[in-house]
Order: C-alpha cells, then structure tokens, then sequence
C-alpha cells in the first residue's frame, strides 16, 4: 500500500490528511491550530475501512490534545503523537511521499515540483506575492520535512493550473516595464480544486477532457470561476491575489481602483486600512453583517433587505462571469458547481444559472434541491449543457500530483 501525507500549513495552525492511494481512501485526518499560543489544539481523527468511494464515511477513533505547542515543528510531533497513539500506525503505512499545498508559485512553478532547497528559497522569496500564505506554507514545509526526512516533500501550487492561461488574459494594461519589475499579473488561485473538478467532470458525463469546455464555480468563503477548455484553465476570475472577481464571504471581488483613492485622499484610510477593509469586511460580510451563506438566506427568509441585497450581488456577479467566459470559449459543454456554497446551496446554483438559457442551460429544480454525496447531475435530460455538482477533492488531488512526481 502506498500512503501519501498531506499538509495545508497556516500561520498557527496546519491540517494534514493521510491517504492509502491504492484506494484512494483517507486514513486519519487531523489539525493542530492555536500555534505559538499559550495552549494549543490538536484533532486527530481516525476512519474505519469502508467497500468504495474515496471519502471516509466512518470514524473509528477521534481524539483531542489541548497543550502548549511552541512551533509547527513542535506541531509535527504532536501529530507523530498522535499516530503512535491513536493510530494508524505509521510503521504499517508509512507515507512514500508528502504533499504540500502551497498558495503562491508565481510564474515558475507551472506542476507539482520536488521540494529541494533552492525551491523552498524560491518559495520563500515569492512571499511578497502571497505575504500571509507563502510563509505559513515554508514553515510547515520546514517542520515536515525534519519530522520525515527520508521521504520526498512535493509542493503542489494553486497557482499552477492556470499558467496555461494565454497572455491576453493574465496581462493588466497598465506601464509595461512598471507590472514586469513588480511581477504584477494575473496568476488565479483554486487551481488545484478547478483540476480536480473539472477532470472529474468529464469522466462523469463520459467524454474525453480534451473535447470539453467547461466552466467550474468553486464557491466557498473564496470564490472563483475558471474556464476551461480542453482540460486547460485559459481564463479565471482571481488574480494577482485572490482578491479579484466574485463577491466572496469577506473579500469585495471587483471594484474600480479609484475607490481606493477616493477612501484614502478623502477617507484618510492607510493601505493597511485599506487591505483589511476588501479582504475582511466587504463581501458578503460588508453589506449583510454576516459571511456565511446559510445566514443570508435565513435573513433573506427573515425579510431582511440587506441580506437580499448582498444575495442579489453576489448572483449578479455569477451571471457575469458566466457569460463572459461562455463568449470566450464560444460556449459551453459542461458546468459544475463545487466547494460549500456551490456544493449546498441550491438557492444560489438556480439563481446563477436562471438567465443562461441562451446558451442551453437548462436546470431541473427537483434535481437541483436534491441533496447527496457524489456527483450529480442537476440539469434537465433536455439542457443541451450539463450542470453538476462535483464534491471538491483538493486533498486528494494534492496527494495524485505528489505521487506521480515522487514516483517518477
């Protein structure tokens, strides 16, 4: 059996999923957080076997550790800890490799790369791209490493699907010399779920990737859309950061730049103001008071004006960028929406597709408020394109790209 270890390190905190690749099935699942803090938390949970499907469906063992944890090195041990304890044992599935989601790989890392030392000073020298997630991302990637350090360590970038995005669509028109010295163009994020998604996709509806266009909405508290075509991403709404395009849970998506000016020449607001104002405290969060979704469609059921407001915003936005990437890849095969909004928001799957019978988007509203656990298919036997829903799997796809480049 071959297992791969996955890591998503934060700043205080990492997750880490253990994953039998033979049968593509999460063995133990954990997430140590509160980092440097005076007690810090750690989640260990253990799956029983199950007949089929990649998702773990029952637990078999679950623990928590609540004790100072120093630093993610310190972190590391508390998750070897917690395997010797709780198993499974690492001795019995001993991870071939481990696989490391890093957020930003600018414009030099284009596939799952081999961690050496020269790409984790790369790594660390493309932090001015990605200052809150590139750092948090090395230190985990440091502590891994000391913990297994006779396994290669493979990071995987969300930023590296979307390199196949064309020229016409990753440059900003602005001073050409000004965005080369500044490495300022569009890279997207969510590449690794977009991948995911959209192979998945296709082998669901049963026709070769490379025939296909496709649109993928990862809707979750970030939000982006990708377009697809042939199993390339050639256009995406995220870009320098992933702040750009969709109204998110807190970030604003979109806005003419003079705002900003306007808020600082006018408003007296510093460019940290500013920052934390677009990130933190727009979105769906700046005009309803809340975040998640759930919530505004209870305040929308409630009567409350502002939720419906911010619903009819972040829809509108959907339509938008669904129609523009319709026109840019001269229609569309196959659309799927995944991530929590996307995943179990049927409100929000409707709305944004309500107008797009122009196209042949046709949704079954029976289909569409159906609930389950796989793929599924939410359009009409009739829509000449077929809408699904497709269980986002970013783990897993970390863990794919980690053994095909440390098997190699």
């Amino acid at each position: 059996m071959s297992a791969v270890l996955v890591v998503n390190s934060g700043s205080s905190s990492f997750k880490y999923q253990l994953i039998d690749m033979g049968a593509e099935r999460v063995l133990a699942s954990g997430l140590v957080e509160r980092i440097g803090e005076p007690v810090g938390v750690a989640r260990h949970t253990v799956y029983a076997p199950q007949t089929e499907g990649p998702a773990p469906t029952m637990l078999e063992a679950t623990a928590t550790l609540e004790q100072p944890i120093a630093d993610h090195t310190a972190g590391f041990q508390v998750m070897l800890d917690a395997f010797a304890a709780q198993g499974p044992s690492l001795e019995d599935h001993a991870p071939v490799a481990v696989g490391h989601r890093v957020v930003h790989g600018g414009a030099r890392f284009f596939a799952p790369t081999l961690i050496t030392p020269l790409v984790e000073i790369n790594i660390d020298e493309l932090s001015v791209l990605a200052p809150l997630h590139n750092p948090a991302n090395l230190a985990g990637i440091v502590a891994a490493r000391k913990a297994f350090p006779d396994v290669p360590h493979v990071a995987v970038f969300d930023t590296a699907f979307h390199q196949t995005l064309p020229a016409a669509a990753y440059t900003y028109a602005i001073d050409a010399e000004v965005a080369a010295s500044h490495r300022i163009r569009r890279y997207g994020f969510h590449g690794t779920s977009h991948k995911f998604v959209s192979e998945e996709a296709a082998a669901f509806v049963g026709r070769p990737l490379e025939d296909l266009r496709q649109l993928v909405f990862h809707l979750g508290n970030g939000a982006s859309v990708a377009a697809i075509e042939g199993g390339r991403s050639v256009e995406t709404s995220m870009g320098m950061t992933p702040l750009e395009g969709l109204v998110m849970g807190t970030r604003s998506g979109d806005i003419d730049p003079a705002v900003l000016f306007q808020l600082a020449r006018r408003g007296g607001m510093s460019i940290d103001e500013l920052d934390t104002l677009l990130n933190s405290r727009s979105g769906l969060k700046g005009l309803a008071g809340v975040a998640d979704m759930r919530d505004i469609g209870d305040r929308r059921d409630a009567g409350d004006p502002a939720a419906q407001l911010a619903f009819d915003v972040y829809v509108h936005r959907l339509r938008a960028y669904a129609g523009a990437y319709i026109a840019q890849l001269g229609g569309v095969d196959v659309i799927s929406f995944t991530a929590g909004v996307g995943e179990n928001s049927a409100r929000v799957r409707a709305e944004a597709m309500a107008t797009l019978g122009f196209a042949g988007v046709e949704i079954d509203p029976e289909r569409n408020e159906t609930r389950g656990r796989g793929i599924r298919v939410i359009s009409t036997d009739s829509s000449r394109v077929v809408v699904l829903v497709v269980p986002t799997n970013e783990e897993l796809e970390i863990a794919r790209q980690t053994l095909s480049v440390s098997a190699s």
